[in-house]
C-alpha cells in the first residue's frame, strides 16, 4: 500500500520546504521520483551533464544544476545520494560554501562514518542518517523508479546534530515514499549490513567469477537471482566495502566456515549434508519471518 495515496487528507502529506537532492543516480533519481508533487520545490545536483539533461528532459526534478553552491542556497533540506566517501567529502564541504543552517539527511549504505562526519557539522546545522533497504544492479537515473522504496526498510541513524523537527520531516519523507522506519545505532547497522547486503554482493561476484563461460546455454533463474548482485556499480560498492571493512570481514569469516563445513560434507560422503542444508533451510525461514 502506498501511504501517500489514502485519500482525501493527502495534502497532510505534503512537504512546505525545498529539497535538493545531491546524486541522482538510481537512488537520488528514484527518491526525486517519489517525491515529486509533495514539496514546495525539487532541486538535483549532479555532476554529469548527461545526467542532468536527462533529469531536465524527464522532469525528475524542478531544477537540475552542477553548481552545488547555488542549489544550496535554495534548499532547506539536503539530501546526501552520492556514494558514501563523496557523502562524506560532502559533509565536510557544505558548511564551508553554505555557513547558514541546513538540514541533511543522507542515504550512504554505511553509517558509521557518516554518523561521526555529521557530529562535527556546525550546531546551527541538523543532520540524520538514512539508508534505504532497496536497490537494483543497475546503476544510473536512467533505471530511477519511483516505486523502489515500497515497502522497503529505511534504517534511520542519529546522531548530534538530529533534531525533532528533523526527525518529524524524515518520518513524513518515509511515508510518501512508502517504505518502514527503522531506527537503529550506526554501528549496529553496518555490523548487521555486512550481513545482509554487503557479504552477498561478494559471494553473488565470486560465483560470476568462478562460473566458466561455456555454461551459459544452461544458466536459469537460479544462477540469474543469486549472481544479479554481481552487476552492481562497482565504484559504489568499492566505497561501502571499503567504509565497512572490519564488520564485512567479520561476515566472510563466518560465511566461510559453513562454506568449509558443507564442502567437508560433501567430500566426506555426505552423511552430514542433509542436516547442514535443512538448518541452512530453518535460519532462512526464521529470517524472512523476522523480517516481516
Amino acid at each position: 500500500m502506498r501511504y501517500a495515496k489514502l485519500g482525501a487528507d493527502e495534502d497532510a502529506f505534503f512537504i512546505e520546504q525545498s529539497i535538493c537532492i545531491i546524486g541522482l543516480g538510481l537512488m537520488g533519481g528514484s527518491l526525486a521520483l517519489a517525491l515529486r508533487g509533495y514539496c514546495t520545490r525539487l532541486i538535483g545536483v549532479d555532476p554529469e551533464p548527461a545526467t542532468l539533461a536527462l533529469a531536465r528532459q524527464k522532469n525528475v526534478v524542478d531544477f537540475a544544476t552542477d553548481d552545488l553552491a547555488e542549489a544550496l542556497a535554495q534548499a532547506d533540506l539536503v539530501i546526501l545520494a552520492a556514494p558514501v566517501r563523496t557523502n562524506l567529502a560532502l559533509l565536510e564541504k557544505i558548511p564551508q560554501i553554505h555557513p547558514d543552517p541546513l538540514s541533511i539527511i543522507d542515504l550512504s549504505s554505511t553509517k558509521s562514518a557518516i554518523v561521526a562526519a555529521m557530529n562535527q557539522l556546525p550546531q546551527e546545522f541538523s543532520a540524520l542518517g538514512g539508508h534505504p533497504m532497496c536497490g537494483k544492479e543497475k546503476a544510473g537515473l536512467a533505471h530511477a523508479d519511483g516505486k523502489l522504496f515500497w515497502d522497503a526498510t529505511f534504517a534511520l541513524t542519529e546522531t548530534e546534530r538530529t533534531t525533532p523537527a528533523l526527525r518529524t520531516l524524515a518520518y513524513q519523507i518515509i511515508t510518501i515514499i512508502s517504505a518502514h522506519p527503522l531506527w537503529i545505532y550506526a554501528p549496529t547497522h553496518d555490523r548487521w549490513a555486512a550481513a545482509t547486503s554487503h557479504l552477498p554482493y561478494l559471494v553473488s561476484s565470486a560465483l560470476a567469477a568462478s562460473t566458466p563461460p561455456e555454461v551459459a546455454p544452461l544458466i536459469g533463474p537460479g544462477f540469474q537471482s543469486t549472481g544479479r548482485l554481481a552487476g552492481s556499480d562497482i565504484t559504489m560498492m568499492l566505497d561501502i566495502l571499503t567504509t565497512n571493512r572490519e564488520h564485512v570481514l567479520k561476515a566472510l569469516d563466518r560465511y566461510k566456515i559453513t562454506l568449509e563445513e558443507i564442502e567437508s560434507a560433501l567430500r566426506n560422503a555426505g552423511d552430514e549434508l542433509p542436516g547442514l542444508l535443512e538448518k541452512a533451510r530453518q535460519n532462512r525461514k526464521t529470517l524472512m519471518k523476522r523480517q516481516m
